[in-house]
């Protein structure tokens, strides 16, 4: 396993680590949720890199990428992606993406197409509808959040210890928690607050899931509030395929590994061999 940084856009540079070696497998991409960085996918790096190349990025401002107080958006992180894919010749990868890694993958959908990926692998978020879907019937589910957010930037520690709580429901090693914690506590709060209310509240991802002309794999824990639109989501992506775990968090690869990797072990055994040149 080796850890570099890649230059995506002037001045920016994001970390990365990989593992495994270029085979003909597809390589996998894994792109984590909101404040997280690469070690939220330590099990599944080491598990598919025996036989892939495997790739997991820490974002833009998170992990130990650099903190930019701009760009911060689906659409620029999508951006730093490509770029990425790019600069380390990476032909026909799965993208994996986690929460806001979620919406992520549905900007880079939206900016590039599919026609060059081998398939993509949606865990536990629907897409964000953006601005345009606040209405009077969750209006309170919004105020919820930015009381959060407020509570995050005043006490950033308690709020990141609270938060993979709420994300992370079976017992797991405690040091394992505390690099978790750690990596969180690597944003400044004033830009983890920029993520999250771009996210939720910038662009209309929605439209991205008719782009989506490649295999499609969607994890959701049985917990999660979205669990009825990522199952329209799975609907609406031709031969999408959606699967629930049961007893796991919204980290459903952190609390339920073995199955999680069972899961994308056999979506990516079942990809169509890449075409001959």
């Amino acid at each position: 396993m080796a850890q570099n940084s890649v230059e995506v856009a002037p001045g920016v540079m994001l970390n990365v680590v990989e593992a495994g070696e270029e085979t003909a497998a597809p390589a996998l991409v894994l792109v984590p949720g909101w404040s997280m960085g690469s070690e939220v996918w330590r099990t599944q790096i080491d598990h598919f890199a025996r036989d892939r190349r495997v790739i997991a990025i820490d974002p833009r401002s998170q992990g130990d990428s650099t903190k930019t107080g701009y760009g911060n958006t689906p659409e620029v992180r999508a951006r730093d992606l490509h770029a990425l894919l790019t600069a380390k010749g990476v032909r026909r990868p799965v993208l994996v993406g986690w929460s806001q890694g979620v919406q992520d993958i549905a900007a880079y959908v939206t900016l590039y197409g599919t026609d060059h990926l081998a398939g993509l692998v949606l865990v536990d978020s629907a897409l964000a509808g953006g601005a345009r879907s606040m209405t009077p019937e969750n209006a309170e589910a919004n105020t919820v959040t930015f009381v959060r957010m407020a509570i995050y930037q005043e006490y950033q520690a308690e709020y990141v210890q609270g938060f993979l709580e709420a994300i992370i429901t079976q017992p797991q090693p405690q040091d394992r928690l505390d690099r978790l914690a750690a990596d969180a506590m690597k944003i400044p709060p004033a830009i983890g607050v920029a993520i999250m209310i771009a996210d939720l509240f910038g662009e209309d991802l929605r439209p991205a899931a008719d782009l989506i002309r490649r295999p499609t794999l969607i994890i959701a824990s049985d917990s999660s509030p979205e669990l009825a639109r990522q199952r329209e989501l799975a609907e609406r992506i031709p031969g999408a395929r959606f699967e629930v775990l049961a007893d796991a968090g919204h980290a459903v690869f952190v609390d339920q590994p073995e199955r999680f990797n069972a899961l994308l072990t056999e979506f990516l055994a079942s990809l169509p061999a890449e075409p001959e040149a």
